[in-house]
């Protein structure tokens, strides 16, 4: 039988990792009785550890939340897992710093033995990179901004942002686009909800002044305080805040957009693309407009080689002149004779 102190920690690492506990299922696991746990309940509770109880049938232990951070109890398992997930902590601005920071600490604490399987697991281990699909380097976000959207929708209160955009459209951080220059706009929404799609987080929020709902992208807003008044929320007309995210983006939160007009029906092409990637228009039963986009003209112009049908595309005058670089390329990769 575990001595009183280990059955403590014992104890406490359950509560953990479990928000609630019946006292039969804490006895159960600590090999007691129902009333030594109770007797441990209290001990806990003179420690500082503001244990929660429910009484009656249904009634259970819950470890509820104190003024200061309590001492964190991981198993082995628990311990090599959070300190791989802090090694490969990437892609927050920020993050890193304080990643490493939470690592040292864990690393401090650490077993011998759980210190070389750890360091095991990150030098047999290398990070490929996770943008194999564009040659635009992936948006960074600070950690504060997310937190602080974050609180705003959780505390309801509009989010100001000054939001970068173009002529033709939003365009990334960085230099801007030739011949359009970027332009900030002033924007006062009721945040709803954060979403994390292709390494791109977006705010999904409603413009009271016209009742309008839209996906901003989070690396292209610069978040001004204090934020807005306080907001009843409105019902979200869509039936699932990801999808509505998807969609949108084909129209608004791509660098670069364009209409394809393909030689296809709407139902072909629908077979031969992911939905998220672009919104298909039916012309008639031969044709179609693909409305679709991508974060530089030269992934545009790959990607819409790959859907493997004839198509004309008129605009932007940067995705047209992408293509005629792309067609010379493929037939000077040709033997002549093929050509």
């Amino acid at each position: 039988m575990l001595t009183s102190s280990a059955r403590l920690l014992a104890l406490l690492g359950l509560m953990q990792a479990q928000r609630r506990w019946t006292g039969p299922e804490l006895a159960g696991r600590l090999g007691v009785s129902d009333r030594t746990v109770r007797k441990d309940i209290d001990r806990l509770r003179q420690l500082g550890y503001p244990v929660d109880a429910v009484r009656g049938p249904r009634g259970y232990y819950e470890l509820g939340v104190g003024a200061s951070l309590p001492p964190l109890l991981l198993d082995e398992d628990e311990a090599v897992a959070v300190a791989v997930g802090l090694r490969a902590g990437s892609g927050i601005a920020g993050i890193e710093e304080t990643s490493a920071r939470a690592l040292a600490k864990l690393d401090s604490v650490l077993p011998h033995h759980l210190q070389r399987q750890v360091a095991a697991v990150h030098e047999a281990v290398v990070r490929g990179p996770e943008n194999t699909g564009s040659n635009v380097r992936d948006p960074v976000v600070d950690a504060g901004l997310l937190t602080g959207l974050a609180a705003a929708i959780r505390d309801r209160v509009e989010v100001r942002f000054d939001y970068r955009t173009a002529p033709s459209g939003p365009v990334p951080s960085g230099p801007a686009p030739s011949g359009a220059a970027p332009s900030l706009d002033r924007r006062q929404v009721e945040p709803y909800r954060l979403v994390s799609w292709q390494r791109r987080w977006y705010l999904v929020a409603r413009d009271a002044r016209d009742d309008t709902w839209a996906p901003y992208r989070v690396d292209w807003m610069t978040l001004k305080t204090p934020g807005g008044r306080r907001f009843r929320p409105t019902p979200f007309p869509e039936n699932e805040y990801t999808s509505f995210v998807l969609r949108e983006v084909a129209f608004t939160g791509w660098a670069v957009h364009a209409r394809v007009l393909v030689d296809a029906s709407a139902e072909e092409v629908l077979a031969r693309i992911n939905p998220t990637v672009g919104v298909v228009e039916p012309v008639d039963d031969d044709h179609c407009v693909l409305v679709t986009g991508g974060d530089s003209v030269e992934v545009v112009a790959v990607w819409i080689g790959m859907l493997g049908l004839d198509f004309h595309v008129e605009g932007p005058d940067a995705l047209v002149a992408a293509l005629r670089v792309q067609a010379r390329r493929y037939a000077a990769a040709t033997p002549a004779a093929v050509r």
